[in-house]
């Protein structure tokens, strides 16, 4: 299963960091892949082996400082 979340705030390499280590931490996540967008909306694409649990993960991006968008 894959799945791209929009998120806004990220403004380095120390944010792509962070949401990656708590995307991450999601249980089913086998691998994340961040594309920053500096002043604009940035992507995670989520890959899982299983589906995570509902908001499971826009908690993780909350929990890393950023917000989720269009979802």
């Amino acid at each position: 299963m894959q799945t791209t979340i929009n998120i806004t705030g990220m403004t380095c390499g120390h944010c792509v960091s962070s949401v990656m280590e708590e995307l991450s931490d999601v249980p089913g996540v086998e691998e994340v892949d961040v594309q920053l967008n500096v002043g604009g909306v940035s992507t995670a694409a989520v890959t899982a082996d299983v589906e995570p649990e509902p908001g499971a993960l826009r908690k993780a991006v909350e929990t890393a400082g950023y917000t989720v968008v269009g979802t």
